[in-house]
Order: C-alpha cells, then structure tokens, then sequence
C-alpha cells in the first residue's frame, strides 16, 4: 500500500510555510515529537520529581526503539548528548598502543576526524583515504588497512557529497581482517536502512536531530556487546557503576550493558522527544523512506544537471543518499541559498555549494518549485 505522504505531512507544520530541504543540518520536528516534550515539561512543572518513574520508563522504551532501529540488543544503546561524544567515547575508551593505526576518509565532518586525531598523542598514526569528487572507492578503504589498524572510522554519508557506503561489505571486509568497524552514521541513520548485526559494527554514533527527525542534545551510542569490555567509559559519574542507586556504595564496577557510557542526569525531555521521532520513522517504514528519499533527490539532481549547474557526490543509486550539493552555474552558493531563502525554501551552503536536503514527507511538487527557482 503506497504512503499516505499528506497524512505524514500534517505531522510537520513547517510545510505549511516552506519547503524544507535541510535536514541535513537540523530537522524540524514533527507534532508527536513536540507534543512528548511539552508533555514532560507540563509534567515537571506541575508535579515535579513526583513521576521519576515514568521517566526510567520511558529511558527503557526509547532504547527498545533505537534497538529495533538498528537491530542491536537495549543492552548495547547508551545515550549521548551528540555525536561528537559518542565518536569520542568509543575513540578514547579503547586500550591504545604507539604505532596502532586508524584509518578514515579525507574529508570526514570534523566530528568523525578529532576524536582520532587526538589519538596522535598516544601514538596512535591517522590514514586518511582521500575522496575524488566526494566519491570513495572501497577497494581503496580496505587496501588501507594494515596489521596495525585497529579501527576503520567511516561516516555512513558523507555530509557534503552524500556519498553512501555499503556498510555491510564493509564491515565483512573488517571482520575478516580483525579490525573494527566505527560508523558516524548521523547523515543516514533514519534514512536508510541500517543493520549493526549484519554490516559487522563495532560501534556508531548519532544525534537525533538530523534524518531521525529529533531534537538536538539526544544522540544514540552504540557498542556491541563482543568489545564492549575492550571500551573503557571516559567519562564518569554516578551512573556508569553498577551500585549506581546505592550512593553509600563506591566501588568502581561498571555497568554491565552500554549504560556504563551514561556518567549521570540524563536529557529526559529530549529523550522523550527522541523516542517518539523514532517510533513515526519505524511506524513509515525504513524501506519505504529510503525509496522516498532516493526518488526525491533522483529528480533534484536530473534537475539540477539539466540546468547546467555542477552536482557534486554521486550519481548511481546505490550511493546515493540524501543529500544534493552542487555549484551553481553563476553567482555564489550564499546568493542563490538567499534567493532560495527569499522564497521559502530552507536549504544550506557548505564548501561553496548549496546542500539540498528532502526527507520522507516533501513531494515531488516541492523539488519541481525549488528547481524553477534553481533555474
């Protein structure tokens, strides 16, 4: 049964003033979303603490949605405040060695490139792998990889290009040779479909505030259950300890399930928020987002390319993504968002060109308009 994209549409009141194709950078959210936070405050404002319950309640609840998202077990799904702490976490939890390598791709979000790079001060050696117009060859990821790589850190989209990676051949390949597969999978996760189990994932991080269509400030950690006594907790407070409700008790033993990576107070509100966005993405279907998106930005780019102007990333399907960058065939990318601006149209410049960005709930009429005004 094909999507009833208007129904889903009325869950977004931003369509009722623009045509949003920035999701990439921050996602507006949908009423269910809101109306969970807004519950949670009205809750804490009236009544306190009084329900803290309900609270661990829903901290349950949200982890079996991120779990079913990702195929992972809740025992493996920590809350985090964003990416770059889930990166990090992973990153500097693990027992390093001088001469250990890890190896990334040239040009990755600055969130998936620190974390690692610190490591130089350990001794740890960063191979970068560079991209030819925003496109990785694989081939040339795994040749990369030598008996001292410990982790292969890759994005699951590219944030510029959108170039998409196979993450399950990937993480085969990395199996077979005894390294880690680390995936920064904000630019993809809620987008299209992704299988910790089957792809091989060590670990991956992502905020809610992009494709899951969440609020900022709850992000998702996951670490598998096979090397997760490999990453030690980096940061700690009261929580990450097994006696974690026992504040006379001090001994420092961690929790046994990926909560140890939560060092205290957790973003209740935002959480709440977070559970609800996956929940509307699981309810669609994963499957069906994705052939939406790739529908979406199929048109965007034919579009595009018939008008002249330069598209950036990949042209095949199966790296394809969500994300549409290209260079305008005259004036400056900060001109045309403008234009673009001027009309209602939400959309970013990043690296000298505009970033369009559609998700689920646009159409096909919304893409005809931005391209008019494209042309």
């Amino acid at each position: 049964m094909p999507l009833d994209i208007q129904r889903y549409r009325a869950e977004f009141p931003v369509t009722e003033s623009s045509i949003y194709l920035n999701h990439a950078a921050v996602a507006p959210i949908s009423r269910r979303v809101h109306d969970a936070m807004a519950g949670l405050l009205a809750d804490l404002l009236g009544s306190g603490a009084e329900h803290w319950q309900r609270w661990v309640g829903t901290y349950a609840a949200v982890r079996r949605s991120l779990a079913q998202l990702l195929n992972a077990d809740t025992a493996e799904i920590a809350f985090t405040k964003n990416t770059s702490e889930g990166v990090s976490t992973f990153a500097s939890g693990l027992d390093w060695r001088p001469g250990d390598e890890v190896v990334s791709i040239e040009g990755e979000f600055p969130a998936n490139f620190y974390a690692w790079k610190a490591l130089e001060t350990r001794g740890v050696v960063l191979r970068l792998v560079p991209a030819e117009n925003g496109l990785v060859s694989q081939d040339a990821l795994l040749e990369a990889l030598g008996p001292r790589t410990r982790v292969l850190a890759v994005s699951f989209v590219q944030y510029l290009s959108g170039f998409r990676l196979d993450l399950e051949s990937l993480g085969q390949a990395c199996a077979a040779r005894g390294c880690l597969l680390f995936v920064d999978a904000i630019q993809g996760l809620g987008a299209f479909p992704l299988d910790v189990k089957q792809a091989n994932i060590a670990g991956l991080a992502a905020d809610g505030h992009k494709w899951l269509l969440g609020p900022e400030g709850a992000g998702v950690l996951y670490v598998s259950r096979e090397i997760m006594d490999r990453i030690t907790p980096s940061e700690i407070g009261w929580t990450n300890v097994r006696h974690w409700s026992d504040f006379t008790n001090h001994d420092l033993t961690w929790r046994d399930d990926a909560r140890r990576y939560e060092c205290g107070t957790l973003n209740t509100c935002g959480i709440c928020g977070l559970g609800e966005a996956v929940d509307l993405l699981l309810e669609v279907g994963i499957g069906n987002i994705a052939e939406r998106i790739l529908g979406l930005t199929q048109r965007l780019r034919a579009g595009l390319l018939a008008q002249g102007h330069s598209v950036f990333g990949p042209r095949a399907r199966r790296q394809a993504s969500g994300i549409v960058s290209f260079a305008p065939r005259q004036g400056s990318a900060e001109q045309l968002l403008a234009w673009l601006l001027e009309h209602h149209v939400q959309a970013a410049a990043r690296g000298g060109m505009v970033r369009l960005a559609p998700h689920f709930y646009n159409t096909e009429g919304e893409i005809d308009q931005v391209l008019e005004l494209t042309l």
